[in-house]
């Protein structure tokens, strides 16, 4: 798995394409908002902007480059060949996702680490990780779901983009609008119930009781997005 991991994270560094998209789009969008931090809190709240620079790093780096990896692994046979040897799938599929992973949470710590500094610290820290957490793995999972689907890293910018584009939309309207009203469709959302989660733990007010049972939908897109990968996910290419 290690060896598989250092290839791809040289890989990593080396394709411009994903070093734009995992690591130099999200820190520009999130250094804005950080930037700005008085504007949108005004709009929102600190937790507003808190959610949605982890959406922009796990929705925009994290699941993007995660299909685009697996279908570029796929296309060039490299996935077919590292099954022919001793490494098992899940040992495979770790090894080439844990660089990306790795630093997409790094990424999300230093990002919310200087939002803390500028605007003051979160009202629940480790509820704060356990929300950055399940955030971070319904992405990989809706990733390995979508890389089923994904034929060619040129055809994953297309297939990529609803749900990419698609969970920051979820946390802005979450974030600006809270869960008073439409409830219910809000947390059952991709990223819903994570937006809500992020904003108890940063603004506070919440019990960890209550804010806690919002990790049922996040896991429950775990769950659905890991039976979906294992019925769409192919290791050759479509013949």
């Amino acid at each position: 798995m290690l060896p598989i991991a250092r290839g791809e994270l040289i890989q990593i560094f080396r394709n411009r394409l994903v070093l734009v998209t995992a690591l130099i789009l999200p820190a520009a969008l999130s250094a804005f908002f950080i930037y700005r931090h008085d504007v949108f809190a005004a709009v929102g709240s600190l937790g507003y902007i808190a959610s949605l620079v982890l959406f922009f790093v796990v929705g925009i780096g994290l699941y993007t480059t995660t299909v685009t990896t697996l279908a570029a692994r796929r296309q060039n046979l490299f996935l077919k060949r590292l099954r022919s040897t001793a490494a098992r799938d899940v040992g495979i599929l770790t090894g080439l996702l844990l660089p990306i992973t790795v630093i997409s949470v790094v990424q999300i710590a230093v990002i919310l680490s200087v939002l803390a500094v500028v605007t003051g610290t979160p009202a629940n820290p480790l509820l704060l990780v356990v929300a950055v957490l399940a955030t971070v793995a319904m992405m990989l999972a809706l990733g390995l779901a979508t890389a089923g689907l994904t034929n060619s890293p040129e055809h994953a910018q297309v297939t990529t983009l609803p749900l990419s584009l698609g969970v920051i939309a979820v946390a802005g309207w979450v974030g600006i609008t809270g869960t008073d009203q439409l409830t219910l469709l809000k947390r059952l959302l991709p990223g819903g119930s994570a937006t809500e989660l992020v904003l108890d733990a940063w603004n506070g007010g919440v019990s960890v009781t209550d804010s806690l049972v919002l990790l049922a939908p996040t896991l429950a897109w775990v769950l659905v997005a890991v039976t979906l990968a294992t019925r769409l996910f192919r290791w050759e290419p479509r013949r």
